[in-house]
């Protein structure tokens, strides 16, 4: 009886793990740049490449980065809502395009419709991999001083925006204003 209750407080042990892992949400993924600055970029416009642009240049704002590609089937799922906020004027949305080719980017912008006020290309996907990109689509807030605020990895969901990335912009929008 002893020689088979090592072996049952084991597989009790392990049966236990893994039930407790299957209750976390993959789209919940920690990221240790929460509450830090965003990483820098200088990187070309797709809309116009001999622009570039920074993060650097829209301190002073709330907005957010929305990490995106042609090729991603879930970015497309996404994309009527991004169009939607973005028609709603609440925050500036600019994309980073990831991986994909400029030209396949332009072309999903024209058939789909472009949310973005710009899109930098992030050909290599060092951005990405600075951001802590685990895949496309993930979308980050990011405050006025620079701070990012917020990560979402997966496709947005309407309860997403409603619960979480609209009410912390709204605040963050106040409290900036308040100072």
């Amino acid at each position: 009886m002893k020689r088979f209750l090592l072996p049952l407080i084991f597989f009790a042990g392990l049966s236990a793990v893994l039930a407790a892992s299957l209750s976390n949400d993959p789209r919940r993924l920690p990221s240790a740049l929460i509450g830090k600055s965003a990483p820098s970029f200088n990187l070309p416009r797709l809309d116009n490449p001999g622009r570039n642009l920074s993060p650097d240049t829209l301190r002073g704002d709330v907005w957010i980065m929305n990490v995106w590609a042609s090729w991603c089937e879930s970015c497309r799922d996404e994309h009527a809502l991004l169009i939607s906020l973005a028609g709603k004027n609440v925050v500036p949305i600019y994309g980073l395009d990831y991986k994909d080719e400029p030209e396949a980017a332009r072309q999903w912008l024209r058939q789909a419709g472009n949310p973005y006020i710009a899109t930098v290309v992030d050909r290599s996907g060092q951005t990405g991999i600075d951001y802590g990109v685990y895949g496309v689509p993930e979308t980050f807030v990011i405050d006025r001083q620079g701070v990012i605020r917020f990560k979402r990895s997966g496709p947005l969901t309407q309860a997403a925006l409603d619960t979480q990335i609209l009410p912390l912009v709204r605040m963050l929008q106040s409290e900036d204003c308040d100072e």
